[in-house]
């Protein structure tokens, strides 16, 4: 087949045609900027376009088949073209569906989780040598790409984004993935730019459950009352439904231990929020033939996800934590754990307000209570940020109400914020830092060698 991608750099889109290219497809693309590692992993396959800019030549009627990729415009050049010539357009969710008709998909969606779910049972499956395919929304240890298209694999494992498919279909990505086993993680509002009120944002789950095919499987997490409510709703009446919850667990010498019946399993990764994952990814391993002993064998080996509750740093009692956390039931969830986990440590909270819901007045509120279980909390947001999102200004008193946390700390200056940072690393501390942007430039690997020198420093 002969695939052109229109804005092909983007995360997931590189991804998907760096896949197409490895099944023998023929694979073109365009984008008016490509960044790394995009730019670099599409290069060491050759499907780097040659020049950027969109270049309506490019496409003709041998075409088989034209992915549209979010970052471009409706009034795409390229895609005016393509509708010219009557050629099959695609979004990224689409032509995925389109590649496991034939297959036994699984969808994990929900407000939060999704990405680490999905990575432990890819993670797992991999363990044990069963044969997927597979999209996820993170680079993953043991993974050369994020998405995996092959001829013979009998399971699609796919990572659920609600969010749109492409600038002429304002459908939630995970709509069109019509699923036989699905997972739902929990529900908090989100992406108020695209589902300006709750209940509109509920609607787009209500329907995923509709989709998910005749006598499919739905695994949901228990412990979220809306999703509770809404999964025993007459949705989907032949739908098999699997609740889960929060494990037994117990944390001994910083090491957490996942007990089932009378055996306990150790992890490396840790908190509440990740247990309940792992009960949700054990649920659907079970699906797909995994016994109970074939998962915790594979998960004792799980580190997590990139970015998520990721470690970047340990050493003389000193740990630093990045995680993609940014909504506030994430934010709180997160902030939680890390102390449950470091009881004995002073836990530094850095969050990060980047997203357009996050940056905005009217969400704000939201994170009331987010940050509470931290020992020191601070706030980052960009000026110009703001300007980019075209939103009101935000000042830092603004902030510091809707959070409702006494001491709370408000930085809008990322060399500000690093001197800050740097005088709370005197003492022995755990450091989380969330966000889905970098605060500003902030290099963590820059701050974990200060921290490192300087605990060198003191015992010389």
């Amino acid at each position: 087949m002969n695939v052109h991608f229109i804005a092909i750099g983007g995360s997931a889109m590189h991804n998907l045609a760096i896949a197409l290219h490895k099944k023998g497809y023929r694979v073109t693309g365009s984008d008016d900027e490509i960044f790394d590692p995009s730019r670099r992993r599409l290069q060491n396959y050759g499907l780097l376009p040659k020049a950027f800019g969109w270049f309506p030549e490019k496409l003709h009627a041998g075409l088989d088949a034209v992915i549209l990729g979010m970052h471009a415009r409706a009034d795409n050049p390229e895609l005016k073209k393509a509708k010219e010539l009557g050629l099959p357009i695609f979004s990224y969710p689409e032509f995925l569906y389109e590649q496991s008709k034939e297959k036994t998909r699984v969808v994990i969606g929900g407000s939060h989780g999704k990405t680490t779910i999905t990575s432990m049972i890819l993670h797992v499956l991999q363990y044990h040598k069963i044969d997927i395919d597979y999209m996820v929304g993170a680079q993953l240890e043991g993974f050369e790409v994020m998405v995996r298209l092959t001829e013979n694999a009998p399971f699609m494992i796919m990572e659920g984004d609600e969010y749109l498919s492409s600038p002429i279909d304002r459908r939630p990505k995970f709509h069109l993935y019509k699923p036989h086993i699905a997972l739902l993680s929990g529900i908090a509002w989100d992406h108020i730019n695209v589902f300006p009120t709750f209940e509109n944002y509920l609607e787009q789950f209500r329907q995923f459950i509709r989709v998910t095919e005749e006598n499919g499987k739905l695994i949901y997490c228990q412990e979220d009352q809306v999703l509770n409510d809404l999964c025993k709703e007459e949705i989907n009446p032949s739908l098999n439904l699997y609740p889960y919850g929060l494990p037994e667990y117990e944390i001994l010498g910083g090491k957490t231990y996942y007990i089932l019946g009378q055996e306990k399993y150790p992890l490396q990764v840790f908190g509440k929020h990740n247990l309940m994952n792992i009960n949700g990814a054990r649920l659907v391993c079970q699906q797909l033939g995994v016994s109970n002993e074939m998962f915790f064998e594979a998960m004792a080996t799980f580190k997590g996800a990139s970015n998520r509750l990721e470690k970047v740093f340990e050493q003389n009692g000193t740990v630093i934590f990045r995680d993609f956390a940014h909504a506030p039931s994430k934010l709180k969830a997160t902030t939680a754990a890390a102390k449950e986990q470091y009881p004995d440590k002073t836990l530094v909270a850095c969050m990060e307000l980047h997203t357009f819901s996050s940056l905005n007045q009217d969400f704000l509120h939201q994170y009331e209570g987010a940050m509470d279980a931290a020992d020191v909390a601070i706030v980052f947001f960009s000026p110009h940020a703001i300007e980019m999102k075209k939103l009101p200004e935000l000042d830092p008193e603004t902030v510091r109400q809707a959070f409702n946390k006494k001491g709370l700390e408000v930085f809008t200056d990322t060399s500000k914020l690093l001197m800050r940072l740097e005088i709370l690393a005197r003492k022995q501390a755990c450091f989380l830092f969330m966000s889905s942007g970098n605060f500003g430039g902030l290099n963590l690997k820059e701050f974990a060698s200060f921290i490192k020198t300087q605990q060198n420093e003191i015992q010389s």
